[in-house]
């Protein structure tokens, strides 16, 4: 493999997953001392590092293996304003997969002229996702991100045009690949060949791919004015059910859930717990009328564990202090019509 300090070849900037296609595009640069400097993309959405999906997995073991260097870099707002108002539309669910390969391949592009670096790699494989690898959508995010003829996607690239750095001859176009479609024997045999033993099931990883995210998130999205990242940590955890126009209700499934809560838990979130039950935490979003606040005590003690009782005692927190509300559990199929699924 290729010595990353003083190269023979140029230098790539890498799109780089921790996933099994992303690695072997880089390794297929590496054999042609290629210096490689791979970029790890983070969003709201995606997954933490160390989880063992392709998204999560943590790039730095492959990375020291076989010597090129990883830098994260987090999206932010800029994730968050495509995934508000994406340019080019939602897939199967909430799931902005052009705008957001854009949006990566532009802060690429950034970064190689920021370096000085001669290209840029991804382990796109022609056909392998029929939304997104497509040849026509392949084309777009090339030329949308002011990539044209300095992308280069190694595992097809004898499928695709010659770039710029196969035709000055910087990159041997003979050692690419022609991968094409949903099959993975062939990047299994390179893995072996590259002795890339440890790497992960490909996984969609994207919570923006999750149907149950994704309808909170357009529940969200249409009862705001802005998205915020609080509003967005909370999506991850509990039930939630919409009450009002302006006010959710969000209730821990578990003791993990539960912790989750108190941990999002804003200065203007009411806290409600049924306390000394098996009870729930549950946090009031919005607008803490006492009708809204009743509501939220009585579903709180539908999921507590004294839900069989007339009456349950819920104890209501906030920023000014806590009182105990009496109230009779919620029924299951009043809260079918509001929960967010």
């Amino acid at each position: 493999m290729g010595d990353k300090s003083s190269p023979s070849g140029g230098h790539a900037i890498a799109l780089f997953s921790g996933g099994l296609d992303s690695a072997l595009a880089i390794l297929l640069m590496l054999r042609q001392d290629i210096k490689v400097t791979a970029l790890t993309f983070l969003t709201h959405f995606g997954c933490d590092i160390g989880d063992r999906s392709a998204c999560g997995t943590d790039p730095y073991p492959v990375a020291e293996k076989f010597g090129f260097d990883v830098k994260l870099m987090h999206l932010g707002q800029k994730f968050l304003d495509i995934v508000e108002k994406p340019r080019y539309g939602r897939g199967r669910n909430m799931n902005v997969c052009t705008d957001c390969r854009i949006l990566m391949l532009t802060e690429a592009r950034k970064y190689m002229e920021q370096v000085g670096a001669d290209f840029v790699v991804t382990g796109e494989v022609l056909g392998q996702r029929p939304m997104s690898q497509v040849r026509n959508k392949l084309n777009l995010t090339e030329n949308q991100s002011g990539l044209k003829g300095k992308l280069l996607r190694p595992l097809s690239a004898k499928l695709c045009r010659p770039t710029e750095a196969e035709l000055s001859g910087l990159v041997d176009r003979d050692k690419l690949e022609a991968i094409q479609g949903r099959s993975r024997k062939r990047q299994m045999e390179l893995a072996r060949q590259f002795g890339l033993e440890d790497y992960p099931s490909p996984a969609a990883g994207c919570l923006l791919t999750d149907v149950g995210y994704s309808n909170r998130l357009r529940d969200l999205l249409s009862h705001s004015e802005r998205l915020t990242f609080d509003d967005l940590n909370l999506l991850r955890v509990g039930r939630h059910f919409r009450i009002d126009e302006s006010t959710k209700v969000v209730v821990g499934r578990n003791e993990a859930d539960n912790e989750k809560l108190i941990t999002c838990r804003q200065a203007h979130h009411v806290h409600l717990e049924a306390l000394g039950t098996g009870s729930p935490v549950t946090l009031l979003v919005g607008n803490a009328s006492e009708t809204n606040l009743a509501r939220a005590a009585a579903i709180t003690a539908r999921y507590c564990a004294s839900r069989h009782l007339d009456r349950v005692d819920v104890t209501v927190m906030n920023s000014t202090g806590q009182r105990t509300l009496s109230v009779r559990p919620a029924r299951d199929e009043d809260l079918r019509a509001i929960i967010i699924r």
